[in-house]
């Protein structure tokens, strides 16, 4: 069997969505004639921790877990947080937390301008020099590398120079293109580091994955490295046995983080107007959050006499989160509103899809998600200032909801397995071997 080395800083006991990709593909390259050897940190800082992902490791698959510094004991100290809090990704400000602007706009400012291409930098050396050893001693075919962070994709930059070994990078988020690149106060030296970094990685690849069409386009602008889509996807052995029924209420969940640039005004005005509108929706309407949420999404459904529809609900084990999907009357999905909302393509859509409920998504209606969406019939988009389009939906879905048929008629979400997936990455490692 060939073997692939794979390096992803996000590993079990990590949880989030950082984790899911690589660990499916992990779990089932064996069935495509790959043997993987994992290597990741053995001390990370991790914003989720979900041990129950751990049970999906393949048996005997060799991990190989090196201690990493990085900088997040400096910067808890200096904002005054306790060290055993976790980092929130994505800027994302927890409710009832007060922000210490110019501490954390200075701590923002060194992140980006000397932690390049990201605070995981100090992992990079280390890495390389432990690796390149570690496979003249056990040899393999190839390299995968998942990014973010992009340091992961440093390591492989560096073995790849050292040993010339076919490498496929694989990006689950852009580089320079992330939705908080902007927030990242660089100077112009910084930013011109990161995009010659992000072309270097490019350039040296044997094959570029991304998750999307849009990021494909982006990436084909810079290289002529091939780049090839692999969406995320949805473990069947994830879904319950039997189908859930859904609560009995107008619910919409969401699932997962939603940052300030989810956090969408229009879904607050729609659903306030409505409330007036509409008598009888303040006796079936449940606004469900699970997962971490920034403190300006229950700020705004108090402006808005929302409040107490909230349910806040803290992280649920992935094992357990496809029941809940599978309970949502409706499935809220916001796009970022930031430059790159076209080419967002969250991974939990895909899980979405497979939990048959109808979606609703607040994002561009030429975009990524959108398209996905469409092709699956799986429920409807609106734009991000659409406030009649979004009345329109809810007004549809709710009155659905009282006749009893608040159901899709089709989803055609099977092509996104994560199986099927895995298989396409094969083919790619077996053409490049």
């Amino acid at each position: 069997m060939k073997k692939v080395l794979v390096i992803t800083y996000y590993w079990p006991p990590a949880g989030g969505p950082g984790v899911q990709r690589t660990l499916k593909f992990v779990k089932y390259l064996r069935d495509f004639g790959w043997e993987p050897i994992v290597y990741t940190v053995s001390n990370g800082e991790y914003p989720i921790h979900d041990p129950s992902l751990e049970k999906e490791i393949p048996k005997d698959v060799k991990v190989i877990r090196q201690p990493i510094w990085e900088p997040f004991s400096l910067y808890k100290r200096l904002i005054g947080q306790k060290q055993e809090e976790k980092i929130n990704p994505g800027f994302l400000k927890q409710e009832g937390k007060k922000q210490k602007n110019l501490i954390e706009d200075f701590s923002v400012w060194v992140r980006g301008n000397f932690f390049i291409p990201d605070a995981r930098k100090f992992w990079i050396k280390p890495s390389v020099k432990y690796l390149a050893q570690f496979l003249k001693d056990n040899p393999v075919e190839a390299i995968f590398t998942s990014g973010p962070p992009h340091s992961a994709h440093m390591i492989g930059l560096g073995l790849k120079k050292r040993l010339n070994l076919p490498w496929v990078s694989d990006f689950r988020d852009p580089w320079t293109n992330i939705d908080f690149y902007d927030q990242l106060k660089l100077s112009k030296w910084a930013d011109r580091k990161h995009h010659r970094l992000e072309k270097e990685v490019l350039d040296s690849s044997s094959e570029v994955l991304v998750i999307g069409n849009t990021m494909k386009e982006e990436f084909e602008a810079l290289t002529q490295t091939p780049v090839t889509v692999l969406h995320n996807g949805y473990d069947e052995t994830d879904l319950p046995l039997t189908l859930k029924k859904p609560d009995p209420c107008f619910g919409i969940v969401h699932i997962g983080m939603i940052n300030k640039d989810r956090n969408h005004k229009i879904f607050w005005k729609a659903l306030e107007e409505l409330m007036d509108e509409i008598p009888s929706l303040a006796n079936d309407l449940v606004l469900k959050f699970i997962g971490k949420a920034d403190q300006t999404v229950f700020e705004d459904a108090k402006a808005h006499g929302l409040e107490k529809f909230c349910e806040k609900v803290p992280y649920v084990p992935h094992s357990e989160i496809h029941a809940e999907q599978q309970k949502a009357p409706i499935l809220y999905l916001p796009i970022n509103n930031t430059p790159n909302a076209k080419g967002i393509l969250t991974g939990k859509i895909f899980e979405y899809l497979a939990a048959q409920r109808p979606i609703l998504c607040v994002g561009p209606t030429d975009g990524d998600a959108a398209k996905v969406i469409q092709k699956a019939e799986a429920g409807k988009v609106v734009n991000f200032e659409d406030l009649d389009g979004l009345k329109k939906i809810l007004r549809g879905y709710y009155a659905d909801f009282k006749e009893g048929n608040l159901q899709l008629e089709n989803s055609r979400y099977q092509e996104y397995n994560r199986k099927t997936l895995t298989g396409k990455l094969a083919e790619i490692l077996d053409k490049l071997c």
